[in-house]
């Protein structure tokens, strides 16, 4: 995550300086080894240091003279690397090295030890990514075939659904190698949410396909009457969430533009396959789908339109109640700017409790300062560990003496604190990686510092995060609006009007609000770049819901009465506007369920729950605000020609 920021972020610039300056990196990973002696955690310390792709291991040799007793050295000190016989050291691991060598460690230390970081982090993040994302799919697969089994009458059209948009998909895959790399973010989220964006575009097709069969004896004529009628509302589906998406890539968070990208690509290649090589592959196999028909397996639900209008006053104002309270409680959740805790279930989370309970939380926090003047160095070391959540603060100053010249003492433990433009500072917090108090820490230091030097560097995992912190929220207002934006131009061009956008932007967006409004109302810390993301997510691919049932009921009410052309519209359309919620749901859900990473995790619960919500809304809200405001979209709809009775 830390790679997506931007090249100008403090911390970055702050990283940079410390590789350039020098040799040792910050500590990314704690090992504790259990029920070992001092011999034994330094023979251990000497194993983990031959591992390829470790470096700067840091236990207590390396703060206090092990010649003499434990006893008579600081308590605090020795409790830092070595309590109740459990030995806690600290470690580097090379960037792009993390999977290998965590796998190494584990072999190592075994079950009964645990180890913890960044570094770890990330390993997990690595590993799972591909065997989730086939677990993912695995489950999802079967769940769409028979949610498309129920909604068709061949046997065969599900499978020429998913092998129109599963080429596309293998092709958008195949396509990252010209990127160079992308997230295991994008890897993990992309082609899913792909399946479950576009898969509309085929359905409306055969669908179409199916209905002109029934009256035009010739197939490849079938197709395009069918390929004219179903492609303005593939169009528009597909525009609305194709610029929805092009919103994510003006992040100056990267991650955004990695996934938006990823998501462009993905929903233009769908597009192409579903108009070029889905009627291709149906006019040389429609036989296929004539030898396969069964009966429908889903009943005709007759008047259903007639009781859904009994509730629109009712949801109306269910809706105008809630709307407001979500609005605030959305943008007052509390958030996560990382990728979260790991799960408890997992041995990442294991080992992280276990490390915990025993050292408790330790966080480093890298401090860079022009070298020179010991004097200030001692009084800024001595402020910086009378500071809150500080448990300790490792300087030349206080670890050797700032009487002792750095010049009297070997180069490898000179270079731990001094370059030759900079001293390094490392203070150790008691608070997690973010949040308030950690975020405030961070301040502290950087109001302490700057009290005594006009340059100071802040660098390390907290330090990220509160720069994430200020980059993603600057994200949200643009690409929140941007996506709106881009949305209201596309439904405007679609049905060339000013009140049709701004209601249905009103009602998916406000399901986008009480989706996102029950982290707050339950307590539960988001992790905010699923937040960034479903919020633009959620209202570029359920808008298509609201654009395919107001497209119908403005054919119709060309031709009748505002109630009965709403009726007729819910009874036509409701089963396809649920079938399409219910697979994006599943894909949401199915995420959420497989995922160990929180960020996959929480996107794919908020995907599950906003589609779900949006249909909810689009049934019940929508048509009683067509219906209200009818006048006024006729005013406000040019040449909308509705029907006037007789």
């Amino acid at each position: 995550m830390v790679d997506y920021l931007p090249e100008d972020t403090p911390s970055t610039n702050a990283m940079e300086l410390m590789e350039e300056e020098f040799d040792e990196p910050v500590a990314n990973t704690r090992v504790m080894i259990q029920d070992v002696s001092v011999t034994e955690a330094l023979a251990m310390k000497e194993e983990l240091s031959s591992i390829d792709g470790i470096s700067g291991v840091t236990w207590l040799d390396d703060v206090i003279d092990l010649k003499v007793p434990l006893e008579m050295a600081n308590e605090d000190t020795v409790e830092t690397y070595y309590k109740d016989r459990h030995a806690l050291i600290s470690l580097t691991i090379r960037e792009g090295d993390e999977v290998e060598v965590t796998d190494k460690i584990y072999d190592l230390i075994g079950e009964e030890n645990a180890v913890a970081g960044e570094a770890v982090n990330t390993a997990v993040s690595q590993k799972m990514t591909g065997s989730e994302s086939m677990n993912a799919a695995l489950l999802l697969v079967p769940i769409i075939i028979i949610i498309l089994i129920l909604s068709t009458t061949s046997w065969m059209e599900p499978v020429f659904f998913l092998t129109a948009i599963g080429i596309s998909i293998l092709i958008n895959l195949g396509t990252n190698i010209f990127i160079g790399e992308i997230s295991f973010i994008t890897q993990s989220v992309a082609p899913i949410l792909q399946l479950a964006v576009s898969l509309d575009y085929a359905i409306f097709l055969l669908h179409s396909f199916s209905d002109y069969r029934k009256d035009v004896s010739n197939p490849s004529k079938a197709m395009q009457l069918a390929m004219k009628r179903s492609f303005p509302a593939i169009i528009a589906s597909a525009s609305t969430t194709f610029f929805g998406f092009t919103a994510l890539t003006f992040m100056d968070f990267g991650i955004g533009a990695d996934l938006g990208l990823n998501l462009l690509k993905g929903i233009l290649l769908s597009f192409i396959s579903v108009m070029v090589f889905l009627p291709a592959l149906t006019l040389m196999f429609y036989h296929w789908i004539d030898r396969t028909q069964h009966r429908p397996f889903v009943p005709d639900i007759k008047n259903i339109g007639k009781r859904v209008m009994k509730f629109r006053i009712p949801s109306l104002l269910l809706v105008l109640l809630v709307i407001v309270p979500a609005f605030l409680a959305q943008s007052n959740t509390t958030f996560l700017y990382g990728t979260g805790e790991q799960p408890e279930t997992t041995r990442a989370g294991q080992d992280v409790a276990a490390i915990e309970e025993e050292f408790g939380k330790s966080v480093p926090i890298v401090l860079l300062v022009p070298e020179g003047d010991r004097a200030k160095e001692e009084e800024l070391v001595q402020e910086l560990e009378d500071l809150d959540n500080v448990s300790s603060v490792m300087s030349y100053v206080n670890m050797i003496s700032p009487a002792i010249p750095p010049d009297y003492l070997d180069e490898s433990t000179r270079e731990q604190f001094y370059s030759d433009e900079y001293a390094r500072i490392t203070l150790y917090s008691e608070t997690d990686a973010e949040g308030k108090e950690a975020f405030s820490l961070i301040e502290q230091v950087k109001q302490t510092a700057g009290s005594y030097y006009e340059e100071a560097h802040l660098l390390g995992e907290s330090v990220t995060l509160y720069d994430m912190k200020q980059v993603v929220q600057q994200d949200n207002t643009l690409v929140n609006w941007l996506t709106i934006v881009a949305v209201a131009v596309v439904l405007l061009l679609t049905f060339r009007s000013i009140s049709i956008p701004v209601v249905l932007l009103l009602t998916i967006q406000a399901s986008v609000w009480i989706n996102l409004a029950v982290p707050y109302f339950t307590d539960t810390p988001l992790v905010y770049v699923g937040y960034l993301l479903i919020s633009t997510i959620q209202l570029a691919a359920t808008v298509d819901y609201g654009i395919l049932f107001t497209e119908n009921y403005y054919t119709l009410r060309k031709e009748m009465p505002a109630m009965q052309a709403i009726k007729k519209t819910i009874d036509d359309k409701i089963f396809a506007i649920f079938i399409s919620a219910s697979i994006l749901s599943s894909v949401g859900f199915i995420l959420w369920l497989t995922s160990s990473n929180p960020i996959v995790s929480s996107i794919g619960l908020l995907l599950g729950r906003g589609a779900l919500l949006a249909f909810i809304l689009v049934v019940f809200v929508l048509p009683a605000l067509l219906v209200i405001f009818d006048r006024l979209i006729e005013k406000t709809t040019w040449k909308a020609n509705f029907y006037k009775g007789k």
